[in-house]
């Protein structure tokens, strides 16, 4: 079933352009979104785009509403002290959360049922109240401690999405590689979307292969 509602939370780790283009396509989708940005996202995302973001959540909100043409109900921010906000409850109406990209401090975070920010909390929601949750690692090579925790997520529910996309659509830009993930993303989500064709559908590039 289609959310109505994702709690989206962005980390330090590179890959910002993967959460805001989930971020952009879940307000185009009409879809309500928490969006939880670490400080160290906000730090990537200054690096790594060409984004401004501002200083404060209502502030960071309009920006990127503006930026995507969205309706600005459908967007609230929180930075990762603020606990008296939606995602930090169960009786939370979110139907689902990424976190995209994901850490491995995270990842550890979460697979030990730390609660020290916002994020971290919502994550510990999301699986106490079995509700999807989607990882997107951002780490390579994986160590046998990420692996580990990946493991014991997966056996939870938790879908672990490594950030790595498949070439068979011939990608022609950056952008077409990242549209790869996040159609994967949306496709868990429940999402209907053209990002990407599909594997041998009528859209898809002819595959040979030769035995």
């Amino acid at each position: 079933m289609k959310p109505n509602t994702v709690s989206l939370a962005m980390t330090g780790a590179s890959g910002a352009a993967y959460g805001l283009r989930l971020l952009e396509c879940l307000l185009q989708y009409k879809i309500k979104v928490y969006l939880m940005l670490s400080v160290p996202a906000q730090i990537v995302i200054a690096q790594e785009t060409d984004l401004k973001l501002p200083g404060q959540a209502q502030e960071i909100a309009r920006y990127l509403c503006q930026r995507y043409n969205a309706d600005l109900d459908l967007l609230q921010v929180f930075g990762p002290k603020q606990w008296f906000s939606p995602p930090a409850s169960g009786s939370s109406v979110a139907d689902a959360m990424v976190v995209c990209p994901c850490t491995g401090g995270t990842l550890s975070a979460i697979a030990t049922g730390a609660s020290d920010n916002l994020l971290e909390r919502a994550a510990d929601v999301t699986i106490k109240e079995r509700r999807p949750l989607l990882l997107l690692i951002r780490e390579m090579p994986f160590s046998a401690i990420h692996l580990e925790n990946m493991l014991k997520l997966a056996r939870l529910g938790v879908s672990i999405m490594p950030a790595s996309p498949g070439l068979y659509h011939r990608p022609q830009s950056v952008a077409q590689i990242i549209d790869f993930v996040v159609a994967r993303m949306l496709d868990q989500l429940h999402i209907a979307h053209k990002l990407l064709p599909r594997w041998m559908e009528d859209d898809s590039p002819n595959t040979h292969t030769t035995t």
